[in-house]
């Protein structure tokens, strides 16, 4: 699999062909889909990346997506889908599944993952899709599934179908299948559907009719595929951060780029106090974001028992920041942000691509449902304070190798809470040890906020029927809180220029915290903006010093 270093080299070279902004901005225009972008992927071997096996790296997936997104967004979701579509295979496939597959994804052959359907969205308890075993065990499988992404180019699809009339939780089962053993007619690819954003992305659908595939397509047992989609969605909507993150980077390069050449007023417009506090407000959420994908994604490795709670977070909490991220640097570009020529050129379509990454693979609303219907145990973890040390620890330690993957850890519901929220005062102790009273002060603002949202959680019941609006508001919170947390335990394991020294770097931290309490004027927002307009790498990141 090739690194992110070596695929940012890789894809600079294609710079003047199949990844040139104007070739990629013209496809866009034609919606047609981005080809050779795609090609130049495949020969990387980035798909290699997508198989998931004991020795795999989830943050490095992550950051190879992120490297593919920050340059064009409808390219990383284009490819990145064989990821999604795989990923029911490697958590409950069999051993001859798993190989068999892995080849062809090495090989390049995309995947597609066929859950939802044209009228039932994300209610996958209502799909109509039937498969029906016959006699020689074998199963043919008939209906539609529509909005999916690269349902005409996909070679396999990872289908979920109805198994039993009844329906319910145990009703429902996936199939891999294969369309080259089909016959024309059994897969029937549906016209392309146009898009606000990604529009050379192949979302479409398929008609199945009278498909027959073995009794070896069936992932795992028939009756499993409601359970092994959910597990499958903690680790599809955490390595969606990859593609916010990208697209952060994307915008605040041009971003950092015209307000340090724009002329107002006969000063740079980087250096009018109110645009600095907006860049240095923006860089600080997304500061704030990258912190959560970076615990959320070594949780993968380090506390997959907490992950359907993690990855809620950080789906709910990632692509939602970042587009408000985008929405505050669109007041700094003004009118240039809606050209498609520099200045400014290409945030337009940023901006539009980026909106669909709150939505597929459960869109904010559905992330938060999914949280509050953990919140009453949450809450009584919270206040009681427990959590696991060593997990934590893993996850946060920057410098401890990732262990091994095992998606058999991987459970629908966490016993043990989120422990990265919960560890917050161990994590606040650590800044007070560190004697700055500025930020020991915002610390200890979030651990208030903390005890607030425990004695509101305290009187939280998850009823059927709908939720109200305020039950959304305790999730958001709790996210934020998830995000602070993430950032107080990163400070002090953060590598690059300031590691080691952070007396002499605290203004990252405390321009993340302020953004999280919702301090407007915090003077760390400017120092951040210098921070940003001096940025020079392919990413901003944590991982750089950027903390």
């Amino acid at each position: 699999m090739t690194g992110a270093a070596a695929l940012e080299q890789i894809l600079a070279g294609h710079a003047s062909g199949a990844w040139a902004v104007e070739t990629l901005e013209a496809l866009d225009a034609r919606e047609e889909f981005p080809a050779d972008a795609v090609a130049v992927l495949d020969a990387a071997g980035l798909a290699a990346g997508y198989v998931l096996t004991p020795d795999s790296d989830f943050p490095a997936l992550v950051g190879l997506i992120r490297t593919v997104a920050r340059r064009d967004l409808t390219v990383a979701i284009a490819h990145g889908k064989t990821f999604l579509g795989s990923v029911p295979v490697w958590i409950a496939g069999s051993p001859g599944q798993t190989r068999r597959l892995a080849e062809r994804v090495r090989a390049g052959d995309p995947v597609c993952w066929g859950l939802t359907e044209r009228d039932h969205g994300s209610d996958l308890l209502a799909g109509e899709l039937a498969a029906t075993e016959e006699a020689n065990g074998d199963w043919r499988l008939d209906g539609e599934k529509w909005l999916i992404n690269n349902a005409g180019r996909a070679r396999l699809g990872c289908v979920l179908a109805r198994t039993d009339p009844a329906g319910g939780s145990r009703g429902f089962s996936l199939f891999l299948v294969d369309r080259e053993h089909l016959p024309p007619d059994a897969w029937q690819v549906l016209p392309k559907v146009r898009t606000h954003g990604i529009r050379g992305a192949d979302i479409s659908g398929f008609v199945l009719r009278g498909a027959r595939v073995p009794a070896d397509a069936l992932i795992g047992r028939p009756g499993d595929g409601i359970a092994i989609v959910l597990k499958s969605l903690q680790l599809t909507r955490t390595a969606c951060v990859g593609l916010s993150l990208g697209t952060a980077d994307h915008a605040l390069r041009i971003a950092r780029d015209f307000t340090a050449r724009r002329e107002l007023y006969g000063r740079r417009l980087g250096s009018l106090p109110h645009v600095r506090r907006t860049l240095g407000r923006a860089a600080a959420a997304v500061l704030t974001a990258e912190a959560v994908s970076i615990l959320a994604t070594r949780s993968v490795h380090a506390l997959p028992g907490e992950l359907s709670v993690t990855s809620a977070i950080a789906k709910a909490y990632v692509p939602t920041t970042v587009q408000g991220t985008l929405g505050r640097l669109a007041e700094v570009l003004g009118v240039r942000g809606f050209l498609t020529s520099p200045p400014g050129g290409g945030f337009a379509k940023l901006e539009r691509d980026h909106r669909i990454c709150a939505i597929f693979d459960g869109s904010t609303v559905v992330n938060r449902t999914a949280l509050l219907t953990q919140i009453p145990r949450l809450g009584r973890l919270l206040r009681r304070g427990t959590w696991d040390t060593g997990g934590v620890r893993a996850a946060a330690g920057l410098a401890v190798p990732p262990a091994p993957f095992d998606p058999a850890r991987l459970t629908l519901v966490s016993a043990t809470g989120c422990s990265v929220v919960q560890s917050l005062p161990a994590a606040v102790e650590e800044i007070r040890a560190q004697g700055h009273p500025r930020l020991t002060a915002l610390a200890e603002a979030v651990l208030e906020r903390a005890r607030e949202l425990a004695a509101d959680l305290a009187d939280f019941v998850p009823v059927g029927g709908g939720l109200p609006s305020t039950a959304f508001t305790l999730a958001e919170r709790y996210e934020r809180l998830y995000a602070a947390s993430a950032c107080l335990h990163l400070f002090p394991h953060r590598s690059g220029p300031g590691a080691g020294a952070p007396d002499q770097d605290t203004h990252r931290l405390r321009a993340c915290l302020a953004h999280l309490l919702d301090l407007p004027d915090d003077p760390a927002y400017d120092e951040l903006a210098q921070t940003l307009l001096d940025w020079t790498g392919p990413g901003f990141s944590l991982l750089d010093g950027a903390l």
